[in-house]
């Protein structure tokens, strides 16, 4: 079994932070320069830590599978991000959105984590601004917020529609700022395919250039992921393609607990599936529900256009249901809400499977115009891809995968169950508990990599006396021998099946047993399936070309190779899980449609470990401690 130490400090809630950098070690100034940091990653986590940490001295190498660091996902988050200023005077304040954010995860974070992302919260924007990220602002020059989902206060700021590209290009400038002056350096087209521990730490990489398909090792004293999250298990979701889980899951292999697999988010507004020629879906931001109208007919089968409907055989059912937040209710919530409705016969659309947001009051109210300039990218984009125009029709939504709140468990200073080997921003398990709240995926990221990480990463350092180690290490050179296997290894199957085949059967499986909806009997059936799935990926896929060269088959392989193991502990997890909370929702422990938690049994964090190619991963748990905040059952009406 695994130590799981959260390293919470002690003491009253507001002071833990504080009090925690003071007592950690410092590396000294002139020391920092004989120190090196690899970090995998350069989305907002990943570039803003870079960024950071050369900054003050350390020797950062950046790796990423793309020609430039601007290619990361983060670019495509749309709506904004939250921090605690209170600027609109509504009485927003660090605590009420620590409060936010622990209730929207339907209390299954961990306090102090949460309280820290509240409290740098304010400091992110500070930091922005300063960079010259073009935030939106009112008509006198001071910055605006808008809303967003399970909050009653204004804190988002925002960019129009396209508030993670305007981050992720700060951040980027500030890592290119620390690439021009030496202090980075940086590796592009280069894919992390093994971890190399050495006397237990963290000292290294292994990694594949897609281009020459050489596999080359590189050494340091600390190795911090930044990988994002694992929504492409489900296949279809609005994750770009290239977004996998194979570095937090060789990590995990390496010893790396992996903490609430089943914590995964499906967002309300997306774009429905059109047909099974899709390989993605595509995201409509949440700030749209901030004057978007989500209905659909009250009979079922209604089958007239949304005009023809008349205003009293609507069903506004968010604001129906939920009359305190509308339709600004919570992710998993509003999403449940609209799969109840279209599984109720009601769904609008080419197989029942939408639901219409409408702006038809607002445009009345507040002008095209107005709508134009909050929400204009958004709206082309819409109809770039429907053929619609969302200012004459209502647009059709659907629930999709959007976000992952499971990930590698941390501990407070953000480092893994492996010493020496931290996770920022998506891929660590920290701050959402079971649900996400809008605009504070940003929001982590960049407090992980500009405010936190810094700190932590330099008391690792200077708590661990750290031999020197190069790539000639006998670990390194048995971490590419594997890797080397592996890949040989599939490129040696030559079945019938096509790699993109296997991935679509696992995300149906995950989606239709491990979606929005999990029971007993559906985990079990696809705890029957997806080994059945694992072995047919092995004797009957078909990887042409070699590895020598770019393989994108080959890159594709290895991923859902890696994405099938973790399907399968994500079912694992949903099952042992015996309650309803936040994005898990079993439908067997449910109340008046709502999630049922089970606080008695399941108030804790579970940690999955490694035991082996065939064994059963075996569960740690870390139990949450509530001092601060009084559980309990989550509502929004």
């Amino acid at each position: 079994m695994l130590e799981l130490n959260p390293k919470a400090p002690t003491g009253p809630l507001e002071q833990k932070w504080e009090q925690h950098k003071f007592s950690m070690k410092l590396v000294n100034p002139s020391n920092k320069r004989r120190h090196s940091v690899i970090v995998v990653g350069a989305g907002l986590a990943g570039a803003s830590a870079s960024a950071t940490m050369a900054e003050l001295g350390y020797k950062v190498s950046c790796f990423v599978y793309h020609d430039s660091p601007r290619r990361a996902h983060s670019i495509a988050a749309q709506g904004g991000i939250n921090a605690a200023k209170n600027y609109q005077n509504d009485g927003d304040s660090v605590r009420r959105l620590f409060y936010d954010t622990i209730k929207g995860g339907d209390f299954r974070a961990r306090e102090s984590n949460v309280y820290r992302l509240a409290q740098v919260s304010v400091s992110i924007i500070d930091q922005c601004v300063a960079q010259g990220v073009p935030f939106a602002r009112e008509y006198g020059g001071l910055l605006a917020n808008r809303s967003f989902g399970g909050a009653q206060v204004s804190r988002t700021f925002y960019a129009r529609g396209q508030t993670g590209q305007q981050l992720l290009l700060g951040a980027y400038q500030a890592l290119e700022r620390q690439i021009a002056l030496g202090a980075v350096n940086m590796h592009t087209f280069e894919e992390m395919l093994d971890l190399v521990l050495v006397d237990g730490h963290a000292r290294g990489i292994v990694t594949r250039n897609l281009i020459t398909g050489k596999i080359t090792s590189h050494a340091a004293d600390a190795v911090v992921l930044a990988t994002g999250g694992y929504g492409n298990v489900f296949y279809l979701s609005t994750n770009a393609k290239y977004c996998n889980t194979s570095a937090i899951w060789r990590a995990h292999k390496k010893g790396a607990a992996f903490a609430n697999p089943c914590y995964t988010q499906i967002h309300p507004t997306c774009i429905p599936v059109s047909g099974d020629h899709q390989s993605k879906l595509t995201l409509m931001s949440e700030s749209l529900r901030n004057d978007g109208r989500v209905w659909v007919p009250i009979a079922k089968g209604d089958k007239r256009g949304p005009s023809a409907i008349p205003e009293a055989e609507r069903d506004y059912f968010l604001e129906r249901k939920y009359p305190s937040f509308g339709n600004l209710a919570p992710r998993d919530i509003a999403s449940r809400a609209a799969k109840e409705a279209c599984d109720d016969g009601r769904g609008v659309g080419p197989g029942g499977l939408g639901v219409y947001l409408d702006f038809a009051d607002a445009i009345t109210r507040l002008g095209k115009q107005t709508i134009s300039e909050r929400y204009g990218n958004l709206f082309d984009m819409y109809q770039r891809i429907t053929d619609e125009n969302p200012y004459q029709v209502p647009m059709r939504i659907y629930p999709a995968v959007h976000y992952t709140m499971g990930g590698l468990w941390v501990d407070y200073n953000l480092m893994t169950t492996i010493p020496g080997l931290h996770a920022i921003g998506e891929c660590n398990f920290s701050d959402h508990g079971a649900n996400r709240l809008g605009a504070s995926a940003l929001m982590q990221g960049l407090a992980d990599g500009y405010f936190v990480l810094p700190y932590t990463i330099g008391d690792y350092i200077a708590s661990n006396k750290l031999a020197p180690i190069d790539t000639n290490h006998a670990a390194f050179k048995e971490a590419e021998a594997a890797v080397t296997g592996l890949q040989t290894k599939m490129l040696g199957i030559k079945g019938k099946r096509t790699v993109d085949s296997i991935h679509k059967e696992l995300g149906k499986i995950i989606w239709d047993y491990c979606g929005m909806a999990r029971t007993r009997e559906g985990l079990t059936h696809a705890l029957e399936l997806l080994p059945k799935l694992k072995a047919e990926f092995w004797t009957n896929i078909n990887v042409p070309g070699s590895g020598e060269a770019l393989n994108q088959e080959l890159e594709k392989a290895g991923r859902v190779a890696d994405f099938i193991e973790l399907g399968e502990l994500m079912c694992r997890d949903a099952l042992h899980r015996e309650e309803s909370c936040g994005g898990h929702f079993r439908v067997e422990y449910q109340e008046a449609g709502e999630a049922k938690r089970d606080d008695e049994h399941f108030a804790y964090v579970a940690a999955w470990e490694y035991a082996g190619d065939n064994a059963a991963q075996i569960l740690n748990k870390e139990p949450l401690v509530y001092e601060n905040v009084h559980l309990s059952t989550r509502s929004y009406k």
